[in-house]
């Protein structure tokens, strides 16, 4: 009998789910906030050090929900960023620079500069932050929702997001204010030209 999946994969939202599909980029949020059961309590972060990471790194092993981190797994980056991570400065050291010369090309800000801006863009309170942007002002790899469905702008299209992979393209629709869940320093950066690392399932534009 295979044992049920961990509650460790991340939607657009930030919530954090119980699903076989684990998707494309490994992270964290600072720590370890589940319990010695594997399960998780109300705790949904442990730091403001929400990052995205990958895979496999220098062919270090970890043991998911052990003693170190709360073990998280996104679908792509457009999901990670969606959901309030950024690129980390270890493993993924060239894309977390990209990532920060987009948002501040004078090289100022720190990642822990990043971090307390991103912690205030992406809650309010324990709940998901939204921000209400025209649709016609979002750039590529931004993420926004209608309802329980979020949506990922790609081109002249919108993909519906799944923990499988992005579902048939929808054309993008235009002059309208749209629920954003991507925060605004990651909304900086993609407008800037970062180009998230999206999943197979997205067709090019």
């Amino acid at each position: 009998m295979r044992p049920s999946p961990l509650q460790n994969r991340v939607d657009p939202y930030g919530e954090i789910h119980a699903t076989a599909e684990r998707g494309l980029f490994y992270g964290n949020r600072g720590g370890r906030f589940h319990r010695d059961d594997q399960t998780l309590g109300t705790s949904r972060w442990k730091s403001k050090q929400w990052i995205t990471c990958l895979c496999a790194f220098k062919n270090r092993h970890n043991v998911v929900f052990g003693k170190r981190y709360t073990d998280l797994f996104f679908l792509d980056e457009p999901t990670a960023l969606a959901a309030g991570h950024r690129p980390c400065f270890e493993c993924r050291r060239d894309r977390a620079l990209a990532y920060r010369r987009a948002v501040d090309p004078t090289g100022a800000l720190r990642a822990g500069d990043l971090d307390r801006r991103l912690d205030a863009e992406r809650r309010d309170g324990r709940a998901k932050r939204i921000h209400a942007l025209q649709i016609d002002d979002l750039p590529d790899g931004a993420i926004y929702a209608e309802g329980a469905q979020a949506f990922a702008i790609r081109g002249a299209q919108v993909l519906p997001w799944s923990f499988a992979g992005y579902r048939a393209p929808a054309p993008r629709a235009r002059d309208r204010r749209v629920a954003c869940l991507t925060p605004p320093t990651s909304l900086a950066a993609l407008s800037a030209g970062y180009a998230p690392e999206w999943h197979p399932s997205a067709p090019f534009p």
